[in-house]
């Protein structure tokens, strides 16, 4: 796929699948800003980048930064067509235990950072009288609900709902809203998971991994290029007759 002379926002690109998907939409031939807490871990992803590149260090739960954020991709990279909102977070906790703190901070970032980048990409569209498409990180969580990621299950419920609802509202506009939705990757965040899995459950490091690992049809876990394949579809023209979608890609697990 080439998408040459456009320009995207990918949140939470330091790492893992932000930086597949910053690497993958570079290729494709965008210009690529890589939005993320940690300037060290940007500046060496950018590295990683061929193509045009910047970097902004972005708290996504602050709405004013994630509007400027956009602003500045806009005025660094000279244009904003695909707004990327990848960053998120994960907790493992028995749903009796979750504390208000917690539930506070995976709903700032999951939940009001998908929202603060799905209302600053559609206002800069507006503003600037184009369309756009925005492409946010679901999970097979946001379609099945999975013991001990109760808090977890219910952000990407919440995107999955924010989802269809942008898609309604900025369809008259030509914007396109739509979410992907991964299964057990092997990234940072699954060595997390199954760390603290092990903790709260027993079970061994590597045991709730390798569980759901053979759950899954294609019988291996996700790489983070695999997502990143999903959404240079969803950031490229080819999927310009789609909206509100929740797209599961876990090579077999859920079946929806």
């Amino acid at each position: 796929m080439t998408t040459d002379n456009r320009v995207a926002l990918v949140t939470g690109a330091a790492r893992g699948i932000g930086l597949a998907i910053a690497q993958r939409l570079s290729r494709d031939g965008l210009a690529v800003a890589l939005a993320d807490l940690d300037q060290d871990a940007l500046d060496r992803a950018a590295a990683t980048i061929d193509g045009p590149v910047a970097t902004i260090r972005l708290d996504v739960t602050d709405r004013a930064a994630v509007i400027d954020a956009v602003a500045r991709t806009e005025a660094d990279l000279g244009g904003f067509d695909v707004m990327i909102n990848n960053a998120g977070i994960a907790q493992v906790q028995p749903i009796a235990d979750i504390t208000e703190a917690e539930m506070d901070r995976i709903h700032a970032v999951n939940v009001k950072g998908v929202l603060w980048g799905i209302q600053a990409a559609a206002a800069q569209f507006k503003a600037k009288g184009r369309t756009g498409k925005i492409v946010s990180a679901a999970s097979i969580a946001a379609h099945e609900g999975y013991a001990m990621l109760g808090a977890y299950c219910g952000t990407k419920f919440a995107v999955r709902a924010l989802t269809q609802v942008a898609a309604k509202e900025f369809a008259a506009q030509g914007i396109t809203v739509n979410a992907y939705c991964p299964g057990v990757v092997g990234t940072d965040m699954w060595t997390q998971i199954d760390a603290r899995f092990a903790e709260v459950t027993g079970a061994k490091v590597g045991e709730t991994f390798d569980a759901f690992v053979g759950g899954i049809a294609l019988g291996r876990s996700q790489t983070a290029e695999d997502v990143a394949r999903l959404v240079s579809y969803l950031a490229s023209p080819d999927s310009d007759y789609m909206t509100g979608q929740c797209v599961i890609m876990d090579g077999g697990l859920v079946y929806r």
